[in-house]
């Protein structure tokens, strides 16, 4: 929609800005601004998009954009759980705008959290499985692991388990169990062999993510070999949240609760706000401030996001490229950047590009080595660095010709 201001003043009445985590997947990202250009048209109101970490533009900066032409701002958070970054860093945050910003308002809203319109996703999501999987809960007996990543935070973790019941509430399902792939238990290998003792005629596995990736791959990856393993049951992984339009949904109410006041978040059970059983450490907002505060520092020094030191999903590959005297006059800082833009461009492999010092093959470079598979390439052209990323890092095939040698 367009954006008018008003004549007399200049100023819009308000505008919102949706924050994401921010990837080093630029689809990841586009996801985000897509999000946000639709909650546009939905609240008719500007809506711009801005990143905790990784992308551009951080919070601060999209808040500098905006601030000038606007009264106020409603802070609303693209974040599936209330964790660190929505109980810490996105508060740090906006503390920082207002102080920097006095004449505009700012409020924030809740995270995504528990809403019958993601419920409602999640019922498609499943169903979309059974159909592929030929199955019908109303006839056969189906089962359904609803995997998030995991959190440090026991309120997080403890959405995911609401959601399974509420999931499982009032719809056929044999059993709906919640379960994780990081940080926390129960993982999705565990709860994928117990759902298999109650022989299930279907397991559907439902990545509760918003993007595509890493994460999601992996649930894929361990629903087909538990497939494979349990061949008495069919098995299948869903899609993830993508842009689904009940998103909107959810992120318009929090729009509204932040605007007007009414955004209810757990404190009786926040880690930062009361002492937990083996949170001890956690309990007071001044440390968990101080976190924040060393979390964004880390992030603020590196200029090159594939320089951060941000570990949340290690990539499944490291690829490290001697850039040392000998490589260096052979070329290797193109087949650097060649490298880092095949791996931007493609929607399939997952890897971190990093330049090193000298490997030792001196004379043999310029020397690219790819782990865990401890694969060296030796005599890297720039053509060459394309089809290490669209074989051996997209489909897992070693390029042959250019093995220097293996570890």
């Amino acid at each position: 929609m367009s954006r008018t201001a008003d004549p007399a003043t200049g100023f819009e009445d308000e505008a919102v800005l949706l924050v994401g985590h921010g990837s080093r997947r630029e689809k990841s990202n586009e996801q985000v601004r897509e999000l946000a250009a639709a909650l546009e048209e939905r609240v008719g109101v500007p809506v711009d998009a801005g990143f905790l970490e990784l992308a551009e533009p951080s919070i601060p900066d999209a808040i500098d954009a905006l601030a000038p032409s606007v009264e106020q701002i409603s802070v609303v958070q693209l974040s599936l759980f209330a964790a660190s970054h929505v109980k810490n860093d996105v508060p740090l945050a906006v503390n920082r705008a207002r102080r920097d910003h006095s004449e505009v308002e700012f409020s924030v809203g809740s995270h995504l959290g528990v809403h019958p319109a993601i419920i409602d996703l999640l019922d498609d999501r499943a169903a979309a499985v059974e159909a592929e999987l030929g199955v019908d809960r109303a006839e056969d007996d189906v089962a359904v692991a609803l995997c998030a990543r995991g959190s440090s935070d026991p309120d997080a973790n403890a959405d995911v388990h609401k959601l399974a019941r509420l999931l499982y509430e009032g719809r056929e399902f044999s059993s709906v169990e919640a379960t994780f792939v990081g940080v926390t238990e129960p993982t999705l290998d565990d709860t994928l062999h117990g759902i298999a003792k109650q022989r299930p005629d279907a397991v559907v596995a439902l990545p509760y993510m918003l993007g595509d990736g890493v994460l999601t791959r992996r649930v894929r990856d361990r629903t087909a070999e538990f497939a494979d393993e349990y061949p008495y049951v069919d098995g299948a992984a869903g899609d993830p949240l993508g842009t689904d339009s009940r998103l909107l949904d959810v992120l318009a109410d929090r729009w509204q609760e932040a605007r007007t006041g009414s955004v209810e978040m757990s404190c009786d059970t926040c880690k930062y706000k009361v002492e937990l059983d083996g949170y001890e450490e956690d309990q007071g907002g001044a440390r968990a401030m101080l976190r924040a505060l060393t979390h964004q520092e880390a992030h603020a020094d590196r200029e090159d996001v594939d320089d951060d030191p941000h570990v949340h999903d290690a990539p499944e590959k490291h690829v490290a490229v001697c850039t040392n005297q000998t490589c260096a006059a052979e070329g290797s800082a193109a087949v650097l950047e060649r490298l880092r833009q095949e791996v931007r461009d493609s929607d399939e492999a997952d890897a971190r590009i990093t330049r090193s010092s000298c490997l030792g093959r001196c004379g043999d470079g310029p020397m690219v080595a790819v782990y865990p598979d401890g694969v060296w390439y030796g005599g890297v052209g720039d053509d060459d660095a394309e089809r290490i990323v669209s074989s051996h890092l997209d489909r897992d095939r070693i390029v042959s010709d250019i093995v220097d040698q293996t570890l």
